[in-house]
């Protein structure tokens, strides 16, 4: 419990830190509480990995939910890499009554890859908590051949065409009113993934983590992606790793070309030995407020925009 606190105080810090506030973690606990509860107060994470699942997490769903609600925040989605999360977050919610808990489905092998059925089984889970379709991340072809595996992929497209299968998932999105998530596919997939899901009449689409490996989506196509009407996601991760710097540079920059209107931001954290997911969170809302996002900005990252993703109504 000790080494918990120590840990949370640490991120509390780097984030408070990074708002420009001037504390310690022996003397300023209460001054750092005060400033992570105002990021995150109504904030929503649309991208949190938790327990149980086949890979060492810091929290299960009922951890993330309950410290989610400590800290004021609106709603979080649970995701996982192998299966569904709309069982667990209907599970969740009602564990943790007041704060919207929603899960999804991420088409990697295990749920049959690029699988229509997946999809109608996700919408037909009881609660309705299923929101986001990922399409497909780490057996993604393209995160596979990033990665230089040999192995099985999942594929969405073949000679720079969307596969007929890729066009009836899409379709089963558009008939649930669901959330089409880009998952670990290439930036021009990503791209033929927005326009078909317009085509079809998908009316709530999320880049994930565009700039991020593999995706490395440039400025222009992100702005071709928010001009079709996606949102484009910027996920935290660990700020304070060896990168941290550099990459909340990258992605302020790539925010202002493309436009907070058009943003998201997220923690895509719950990893094992990474910050925990609300912790992490707040020192990447604050990073971005540290590089000059206004607050009104930050609320339509945090805030607004991600409740228009989940179909929440506006506060």
């Amino acid at each position: 419990m000790q080494a918990m606190r120590i840990h949370r105080s640490a991120w509390t810090l780097a984030g408070v830190a990074i708002l420009g506030a001037s504390i310690s973690l022996a003397g300023g606990g209460q001054q750092g509480q005060d400033a992570r509860g105002a990021a995150l107060r109504g904030a929503i994470d649309i991208h949190v990995h938790t327990e149980p699942d086949s890979r060492p997490r810091s929290v299960d769903g009922i951890e993330a939910a309950r410290q989610a609600k400590a800290s004021g925040m609106r709603a979080i989605v649970l995701k996982n890499h192998y299966e569904y999360t709309s069982g667990l977050a209907y599970i969740v919610g009602k564990q943790v009554p007041g704060i919207e808990v929603f899960g999804g489905v991420d088409l990697n092998l295990t749920v049959g890859g690029m699988n229509p059925a997946a999809v109608e089984y996700m919408a037909a889970t009881t609660g309705a908590r299923g929101k986001l379709v990922w399409m497909s991340t780490f057996d993604a072809e393209n995160q596979v051949r990033f990665s230089k595996e040999n192995r099985p992929f999942v594929s969405v497209s073949k000679n720079g065409e969307l596969l007929p299968v890729t066009k009836d998932v899409i379709a089963s999105i558009a008939k649930h009113g669901l959330v089409l998530a880009t998952g670990h596919v290439s930036s021009e997939e990503g791209l033929m993934l927005v326009r078909e899901a317009k085509r079809q009449g998908v009316q709530h689409i999320v880049i994930t983590h565009a700039m991020n490996d593999p995706i490395r989506m440039t400025v222009p196509q992100m702005q071709e992606a928010a001009k079709l009407g996606a949102l484009v996601e910027f996920v935290g991760g660990n700020i304070g790793d060896a990168d941290g710097k550099a990459r909340m540079d990258r992605f302020a920059d790539g925010i202002r070309k493309v436009g907070p209107e058009f943003c998201i931001l997220s923690s895509d954290l719950g990893q094992k030995g990474n910050p925990l997911p609300t912790d992490g969170f707040a020192a990447f809302i604050g990073a971005m407020k540290a590089h000059g996002f206004t607050d009104q900005e930050i609320d339509r990252m945090s805030r607004r925009n991600p409740a228009q993703l989940l179909g929440l109504p506006a506060k």
